[in-house]
């Protein structure tokens, strides 16, 4: 296994070892100690969900309830989303973006502090999330995933959404809101 740090702080991209055969393939995507040596918190939840192509899922993040996210995927392929939310951070604003597959069985692991997203890439994508913290539907926030300011490069033009997903407001609207209220 390896772990290495994306270009945004704390975001960790997990390869795991994978082992082949005439009959297919077998690797841990997860293994409590070990990935609490490389920082990486116990989970109190784990979620799945199925998408088809050019479904967009996202920015989603919780606050005051801030949930750490193991992430990847065991069919299709997705291009995964992170938005550094954290106000005093350096990398406040940028994102990071990642191809997930049941081929690179690459995995990321998102702290609190980052709002997420995905789109699916092939004709179905089921997508996992380990989370460090319960579901809380009033905690429960987005930024709009076409969000100018945030100029994320996304690699489908007209992703199929939530309703939720199309009411989200943008980024300098909600985090200039959020600093007048602090």
């Amino acid at each position: 296994m390896e772990i290495s740090e994306a270009k945004l702080p704390g975001i960790l991209i997990i390869t795991p070892s994978v082992y082949t055969d005439t009959r297919g393939y077998f690797f841990e995507d997860f293994q409590k100690n070990r990935y609490e040596q490389h920082g990486i918190p116990a989970f109190v939840q784990s979620n799945l969900s199925r998408s088809k192509r050019n479904v967009l899922r996202g920015l989603h993040y919780q606050e005051p309830q801030a949930q750490g996210k193991l992430v990847g995927v065991t069919r299709g392929t997705v291009w995964d989303v992170v938005v550094d939310i954290r106000p005093e951070s350096v990398t406040f604003g940028q994102w990071f973006g990642i191809t997930l597959s049941d081929e690179n069985h690459t995995q990321m692991y998102i702290p609190p502090g980052f709002a997420h997203g995905f789109c699916v890439l092939s004709d179905e994508a089921d997508f996992y999330y380990k989370c460090t913290e319960y579901y809380a539907p009033s905690c429960e926030h987005g930024i709009a995933w076409n969000d100018k300011t945030l100029a994320i490069d996304w690699p489908i033009t007209n992703p199929i959404l939530a309703a939720k997903d199309e009411q989200y407001p943008r980024f300098d609207i909600l985090f200039n809101k959020l600093s007048h209220e602090k």
